[in-house]
């Protein structure tokens, strides 16, 4: 008979030998989630940072100056985004059903295919008219992949968070789009330096649209080799997988409380009581009006400047996109410590703070840029200081978006409504500001638009209930465990309060 040490000391040792394997499938679905995330966003980032190269080889010879041709490619750009809901709705609901693992790979394999067949089109000269059609239709492939890529890594990686860290491993969905936004801007900037301007028009513009393809079986290698999240399984609310979606879900499909555990949700959206005709919609709707700053800014910002630069400014295209790079920098910075920063304090008091500074910053940091006395560093401070601020949104996002949606209809939920903020307030982005400083000359335009997305934002991040506890059956919070579980929260010190 062995002794109550020795079973004592074997259990701790199961329960450490648990927790690190816990930790490793958290770290590995954090890689797989990331690495797609990357490879679509270094897509999109080359899209925009070498979009007045796009619009001379696939939209000029349709008619037009080149103003007129940018406005095109980015007319191209923005339809991508109005497929992302689509995505989100198809991959979502597939996922939501199936489970995450096999739907991931799916997203992937046709991101990646998409992308780099962008980098082997024919251009108008080869091709006339076909050519800007064939460019919009891999767009629209491109947005359809993205709409399911982000619900589904972001479900993945928040279901898979170890307790009170939900807010830090769904910063690495942010993380990862700055880190593409960062390849995007030094692999285009690499070839508009390496190459003369001719050859970048006739061929170089190709080859970062090719390098998509080794990105992208990395991250299909990674999919490949994940585990299920447990509750993809059978869904954390303990009905079966996939449910009725977010419509029927709307229509008081759910139980009590959000994630069906009959728990409050952590800012009262999500749940609420039984029947309540449409509160799914509204949680869509409430979740588009949280992230529609970090869309709209993150856009004018780190995508959209490098061709404001050349077209409104006059830079050459090698300063535009070395402007972006500090931006970018500034951005990675800011999105992990957010965070973090919201796993202590809440998602919602971050976010505003972010909002906050960009309504309140960017006029101000857009004339430093259109000053030709201020200095070089100067300028680079203002782009840093304007990616660092949208960071603040950007890092308590995800975890944010799949708090506010039960496991059965998670990657729809937060799919739709991440998409639909992009599709409106980043897919226009270009269109909207490139058009609008055409017609009436006024340089602030992206500031404009920056700074009254935010503003909204904030005053829906302000609005509702300010609650704090630790959810029950949220993503990667653990089992419901009524007073022991507040109790084993509190020891922890990682309460997680309602943002």
């Amino acid at each position: 008979m062995e002794s109550a040490e020795y079973a004592e000391g074997r259990g701790a040792r199961g329960d450490a030998g648990s927790r690190a394997r816990a930790r490793a499938r958290a770290v590995r679905a954090v890689a797989a989630g990331s690495v797609g995330n990357l490879v679509e966003w270094y897509e999109f980032g080359v899209y925009g940072f070498l979009a007045t190269v796009l619009a001379d080889r696939f939209f000029t010879p349709a008619g037009g100056g080149a103003a007129e041709a940018l406005v095109r490619t980015y007319a191209a750009f923005a339809l991508a985004f109005f497929f992302r809901p689509l995505g989100a709705a198809l991959f979502g609901t597939l996922g939501d059903r199936t489970g995450r693992r096999p739907v991931l790979i799916g997203v992937i394999t046709l991101m990646t295919a998409s992308t780099a067949l962008i980098g082997l089109l024919p251009t108008y000269a080869t091709a006339g008219a076909a050519a800007p059609w064939l460019l919009t239709l891999l767009r629209a492939l491109q947005g359809l992949s993205a709409g399911g890529e982000f619900g589904g890594a972001v479900a993945l990686m928040t279901e898979s968070a170890t307790p009170g860290r939900r807010g830090l491993y769904g910063a690495w969905q942010s993380f990862t789009v700055a880190l593409g936004l960062l390849a995007g801007a030094g692999v285009a900037t690499a070839t508009a330096t390496l190459l003369t301007p001719a050859q970048l028009a006739e061929w170089g513009w190709r080859l970062p649209f090719l390098l998509a393809l080794p990105l992208g079986l990395v991250a299909l290698w990674l999919r490949v080799g994940l585990d299920e999240t447990p509750r993809a399984g059978a869904g954390e609310d303990g009905g079966p997988r996939g449910g009725a979606g977010v419509a029927a879900w709307g229509r008081g499909g759910g139980p009590p409380g959000d994630a069906g555990t009959g728990t409050r949700s952590r800012d009262g959206l999500a749940g609420g009581p039984p029947g309540g005709a449409g509160v799914g919609v509204r949680v869509v709707l409430t979740a588009v009006g949280r992230v529609m700053g970090w869309s709209a800014a993150g856009y004018t910002f780190l995508v959209v400047l490098p061709s404001y630069l050349q077209v409104a400014l006059h830079a050459d295209v090698r300063q535009a996109l070395l402007a972006t790079v500090p931006a970018d920098l500034g951005f990675a910075a800011a999105i992990l410590p957010a965070g973090l920063l919201s796993d202590r304090v809440g998602r919602r008091p971050v976010m505003l703070t972010g909002a906050v500074l960009v309504t309140a910053l960017a006029v101000p940091l857009l004339r430093l840029l259109q000053d030709d006395g201020t200095s070089a560093a100067a300028k680079g401070a203002a782009t840093a200081a304007a990616g660092a601020v949208v960071g603040l949104m950007a890092g308590p996002g995800p975890a944010l978006l799949a708090e506010m949606f039960p496991a059965r209809v998670r990657w729809t939920g937060l799919g739709l409504a991440y998409s639909l903020s992009n599709a409106v307030f980043s897919g226009c982005a270009g269109l909207i500001i490139t058009e609008a400083v055409r017609r009436t000359g006024d340089a602030d335009v992206p500031a404009y638009y920056a700074a009254a997305a935010c503003a909204v934002s904030a005053l829906v991040l302000a609005r509702g209930p300010w609650r704090a506890g630790t959810r029950a059956g949220a993503p990667g919070g653990g089992r419901s465990g009524g007073a022991s579980g507040s109790r084993r929260a509190l020891r922890r010190g990682r309460s997680e309060r309602c943002g």
